[in-house]
């Protein structure tokens, strides 16, 4: 589950990158999906950490 997590993140943050750097309107939902995803991979660390 933990290295779905990683794959999707890294997905959201590619295609915000392209969407940002490109250009491209994605809309409100990819900074939320992406926002979503960076808070879900910072949880699994500090889980994993303490």
């Amino acid at each position: 589950m933990g290295n779905l997590l990683y794959l999707i993140a890294v997905i959201l943050v590619i295609i915000w990158a392209i969407s940002f750097l490109g250009g491209f309107y994605t809309g409100g939902i990819i900074h939320a999906l992406l926002v979503i995803a960076v808070i879900a991979v910072i949880l699994r660390l500090i889980r994993s950490a303490a």
